[in-house]
C-alpha cells in the first residue's frame, strides 16, 4: 500500500519561517486500503451487532493512523493486534474474525489473508508429549494470519490435575509475545466463561488488546436472519408461515440451549424436512405435481409441528415421521 505524501512547494524565495511538514492524505489512503468494502460487506453480511460493527471500525481508523505515521517517519511501535471476542453462540463472532483478518491483511499487519480456526482439541493432547506437537503444528499454520480458538476457556481445566491444557496455553503465550508482528490470536467464547479464563490466565489478559462483546439478537434481528437465510435457500414464508415463524422465536429464546443465528438456521433446516415430508405425502396421496411455488414454499404448518409449541421443553427435535417410501 503506497501512502500518498504531499511535500510542501519548493520556495525559491529565502523563508523566514520552517517550511510546512509533508503531510499525508488519510482518505486517499483508506480508498486505496480497499478497507471500505470489508466494512461495507460487514455491514450487509451481519445483522445487528451495532456496537461489534462501531467497534471494528475504530480498530480500522486506528490501525489506518498507524500506518500514516510510519509513512511520515512518526515512531509508534509495533500495536498489540491479539483479540477477545465474547458472546453467546451464533452471534457472528467467526464471520466478524474472517473480515477482520481482511482489514488486518488489506492494511499490511498479516501477510497473508488467512484465518486458521480450531478449539481445545485441535490443542491439547491426550497423552505426556502430544500437546506440544499439536499446538506448534496449528501455530505453523496460522503463522503470518489469525488464529481464531474458540471457546478458548476450555484450555483451562483446574479440575483436571492430569490435563494438558496448560502446556498448550504456555506455548500460545510465547507466540503471542514474541511473534506477535507475525500472528494474531483471536480468542472467543461466552463472556463469564471467559472473564473466569482470563482470571485463572493474567498472562492471556496482558496480551489481549481489543475485547469486543456480541449482543444477542433481537427477536426482529432473528426474523430478519431466517429472511435472508431462506432467500439463499430459495425458500420463502408465506404470511401465516412468518407469523408462526415469530411465535416459534418468542417460544425458543426463553428455552435453553438458544444459539442465536444457529438455533434459526436449525430451525428452518427442521420446516424444510417437514416440507418435504409433507409434499411426498401429498404425492403418495395422489395429489397433483409439485410445481415452483409449491417447492420453495414453507408454511405455518411446517412451522408449527416444531416442539416447541408443544407443552414439554425439548428443544427443536422434530416429532414429524417421514411417510414410507414405495418399494417397487
Amino acid at each position: 500500500m503506497t501512502a500518498v505524501i504531499t511535500e510542501p512547494p519548493t520556495q525559491t524565495q529565502p523563508q523566514r519561517h520552517a517550511p510546512p511538514a509533508p503531510h499525508i492524505d488519510l482518505l486517499a489512503l483508506f480508498r486505496e486500503s480497499g478497507i471500505s468494502d470489508v466494512l461495507d460487506e460487514l455491514d450487509c453480511d451481519l445483522v445487528g451487532l451495532a456496537p461489534v460493527k462501531t467497534r471494528i471500525r475504530e480498530i480500522a481508523a486506528q490501525l489506518l493512523v498507524g500506518r500514516a505515521r510510519e509513512a511520515l517517519g512518526i515512531e509508534s511501535g509495533a500495536p498489540t493486534l491479539h483479540m477477545c471476542f465474547s458472546g453467546n453462540p451464533g452471534t457472528g463472532k467467526t464471520t466478524v474474525a474472517l473480515r477482520m483478518a481482511d482489514v488486518l491483511f488489506r492494511l499490511g499487519y498479516i501477510r497473508r489473508n488467512h484465518l486458521v480456526s480450531v478449539t481445545r482439541d485441535d490443542l491439547v493432547g491426550q497423552y505426556i508429549g502430544h500437546t506440544a506437537p499439536k499446538t506448534r503444528d496449528v501455530l505453523k499454520r496460522a503463522m503470518g494470519g489469525v488464529l481464531f480458538i474458540d471457546e478458548a476457556y476450555y484450555l483451562y481445566r483446574p479440575e483436571n490435575e492430569r490435563d494438558y491444557g496448560q502446556e498448550s496455553i504456555e506455548i500460545l503465550l510465547q507466540a503471542m509475545e514474541n511473534q506477535r508482528d507475525d500472528l494474531v490470536v483471536i480468542l472467543a467464547g461466552y463472556a463469564a466463561r471467559m472473564d473466569t479464563f482470563f482470571g485463572s490466565n493474567p498472562g492471556f489478559r496482558s496480551r489481549i488488546a481489543h475485547h469486543l462483546s456480541f449482543p444477542d439478537y433481537a427477536p426482529d434481528e432473528l426474523l430478519l436472519i431466517a429472511q435472508r437465510m431462506l432467500e439463499t435457500m430459495h425458500y420463502r414464508f408465506d404470511a401465516d408461515a412468518r407469523r408462526a415463524f415469530e411465535d416459534y422465536l418468542a417460544r425458543r429464546v426463553r428455552q435453553p440451549n438458544f444459539a442465536n443465528a444457529r438455533s434459526v438456521r436449525n430451525a428452518l433446516d427442521r420446516a424444510r424436512l417437514r416440507q418435504a415430508n409433507r409434499l411426498f405425502a401429498d404425492a403418495l396421496g395422489g395429489g397433483a405435481c409439485a410445481d415452483p411455488a409449491a417447492l420453495t414454499l414453507l408454511t405455518a404448518a411446517d412451522i408449527r409441528a416444531s416442539s416447541v409449541f408443544s407443552d414439554s421443553a425439548g428443544g427443536e427435535a422434530s416429532r414429524d415421521t417421514a411417510p414410507a417410501f414405495p418399494t417397487s
